[in-house]
């Protein structure tokens, strides 16, 4: 019986209890009885897990049981020290965790579980090199390398396993696709472009050919050296590095021929899976801008097919492709040209000339590229050439002329300067030819200095070995004395006809007959002093780094010594007076792959170095 309501007179606090708890029990409530113990049994199994090499992965298991429930995970079958919770984090995975089997043993006092086994799957991490210098901001770092690590780059481990042959030089940077439907299946693919006007599409590990296309119209030929420069040699048909756009499934490359005396450049559009041109290409680049300069007629400078040639690596910028040109040595008539199509329909968007009024001011930068911001502003340096020392009341030059300058262009509607460096003494550089043009830019992150401020900067150096740091957003213009937000002389020992890279907060020059250098960014500013340098110098024209890394770790920096035979080296990127490997060590020539090629840089992906060389790609990696 339940009563509403009742009344004990002062009862002591246990007895209170006690009648509370009856009464609880007789009203329908619960009794403290705990419920019978029971054996654990497993909810939710543990599932195969997929990871990338150097990521951990993490194995968890529902259970269900009396407590307490003790857990104790095995790999294969055998105990791991410590994991003993629900869930099993591994460490950072190898190539060799892949297939590794997990499960975990659950007990309480009434016996145990063991769950069904899970599967650790461990792929190779996939990288894909579009650009020249792998960004463009071309920093020359591939931060995705997590097979080659300082620890197995040695002479034993690791060499040339391979090679691929081409009809030509290789000038251009090789491109790298990973995972890309092409020839009826899933393939790793490398572009090669070649000075014979092909491009070739190799299976990146077998070296098999996808497929093979000439950029020659009917009875054409290549370009021989124009007016006998020796620069190119010894024939001129696809020099500069092209760029991919995955999205649009295509390759874009600029290259030059020749039939009787009418030479051509033209810009192709195509396919990554079967080299078939798109976008109703190719279309031939032409172009007239005002002004009164080297070849003008009639108020335009005219671009020549014959005069000029693009070096420069191209950059894909916001659906436009950038074009910049360069002349033959320095023979005249030359000015300046910067041209931009659309990506999708090849129809020429910008003309921008950086010398109308004047001549020369080329772009060269040993092959680089112009570099670009997260603004898509474009980044680059003139060579030798007009710089006009009277200027508007904005500081720019009076007749628009920038020869021998850090330019930087706004894409932002009409092609045009936005600011620029040159030094105090331009036109007497220009006139000695030790101009800046020599060398490539890159583009820094941001930098944060002590008091929390960000810098956004970029870097480049030229003829007169002086690195340049200028804030891209006011870089200095021209004054009677260098007004720059950084200026470094006597750290390079040579010239720069090459680009640096970028790494963790450290840059690295191999200028001519130099050591490569590290210099250390502390504060948002370049150390004046290397912290580190190779133990050997480089000949002409020094050394395009490239840096490898899982992340910050594992870095290592890679460069080709333009020697015969031409050398790869390997450094540890943190001290590189630590040389891990070259290509001369290995007994018997085992690794040596052939004369050097003046500006090559090479490329690292998915634990594969490729080098391009006067007959093909030569292929590094880990021994079989």
């Amino acid at each position: 019986m339940c009563f509403s309501s009742f009344r004990i007179r002062r009862p002591a606090a246990s007895v209170a209890v006690l009648l509370a708890a009856s009464l609880f029990t007789a009203c329908g409530g619960s009794s403290s009885t705990p419920p019978p113990p029971v054996a654990p049994s497993i909810t939710s199994q543990p599932s195969n897990q997929t990871v990338v090499v150097g990521q951990p992965a993490t194995f968890a298991v529902v259970a269900a049981g009396t407590s307490p429930l003790s857990y104790q995970w095995q790999k294969g079958g055998v105990s791991i020290p410590g994991a003993t919770s629900a869930s099993y984090t591994t460490p950072a995975t190898t190539l060799g965790d892949n297939g590794s089997q997990f499960g975990v043993t659950i007990s309480n006092s009434l016996g145990n579980v063991t769950s069904n086994t899970a599967t650790l799957n461990v792929a190779v991490a996939l990288a894909d090199v579009v650009t020249f210098q792998y960004n463009n901001a071309r920093t020359g770092a591939n931060l995705g390398e997590v097979i080659l690590t300082p620890s197995n780059v040695n002479s034993t481990k690791f060499g040339k396993i391979g090679s691929f042959t081409v009809d030509g030089k290789v000038d251009a940077q090789p491109l790298y696709l990973s995972q890309h439907s092409i020839a009826g299946g899933t393939h790793n693919v490398l572009y090669v472009a070649t000075e014979h006007d092909s491009v070739y599409a190799f299976d990146a590990d077998s070296g098999a050919v996808l497929w093979q296309k000439s950029m020659l119209g009917t009875g054409e030929t290549t370009s021989e050296p124009v007016n006998g420069c020796s620069q190119v040699t010894p024939e001129i048909g696809i020099t500069s590095t092209p760029v991919i756009d995955r999205s649009r499934g295509a390759i874009y490359l600029v290259a030059m021929s020749k039939s009787g005396s009418s030479y051509f450049q033209r810009i192709h559009a195509l396919s990554l899976s079967t080299g078939n041109e798109l976008f109703g290409g190719p279309v031939a680049v032409q172009a007239l801008y005002p002004g009164t300069g080297d070849g003008a007629s009639g108020g335009n400078v005219t671009f020549s097919s014959k005069q000029y040639e693009e070096r420069a690596a191209l950059l894909l910028l916001n659906g436009v492709l950038y074009t910049t040109w360069t002349s033959h040595c320095d023979i005249r008539p030359y000015t300046g040209w910067v041209i931009g199509y659309d990506a999708s329909t090849l129809s020429q968007t910008h003309v921008l000339n950086v010398t109308p009024n004047g001549n020369e001011g080329a772009i060269w930068m040993a092959g680089n590229g112009p570099a670009a911001d997260a603004g898509n502003n474009i980044y680059f340096l003139t060579g030798n050439g007009t710089f006009d020392t009277t200027l508007d009341a904005n500081g720019f030059p009076s007749q628009d002329n920038y020869g021998n300058a850090f330019v930087k262009l706004s894409t932002s509607g009409t092609l045009s300067v936005a600011d620029y460096f040159t030094m105090s003494n331009t036109i007497a550089e220009s006139n000695a030819d030790i101009d800046l043009g020599s060398g490539g830019a890159i583009v820094l992150p941001d930098l944060s200095d002590n008091g929390g401020q960000i810098h956004q900067l970029a870097v480049g150096a030229g003829k007169d070995s002086i690195i340049y740091v200028v804030d891209r957003n006011a870089m200095g213009k021209f004054h009677s004395t260098d007004t720059i937000y950084q200026e470094i002389l006597g750290a390079l020992a040579g010239s720069v006809f090459s680009t640096p890279a970028y790494f963790n907060q450290t840059i690295y020059y191999g200028a001519v007959s130099d050591a490569i250098k590290a210099f250390t960014i502390s504060n948002a500013r370049l150390g004046t002093s290397p912290s580190s340098r190779t133990s050997i110098t480089f000949t002409y024209p020094g050394a395009t780094p490239s840096v490898s890394a899982n992340g910050t770790g594992s870095a290592i920096l890679w460069a080709v010594e333009n020697s015969n035979p031409a050398v790869l080296h390997a450094y540890d990127a943190t001290n590189l007076a630590t040389e891990l490997y070259n290509s001369n060590q290995a007994a018997g020539s085992r690794d040596q792959f052939g004369p050097g090629n003046k500006f090559i840089a090479p490329i690292i992906a998915n634990g594969k170095v490729y080098v391009g060389t006067p007959t093909g790609v030569a292929v590094f990696g880990l021994l079989p």
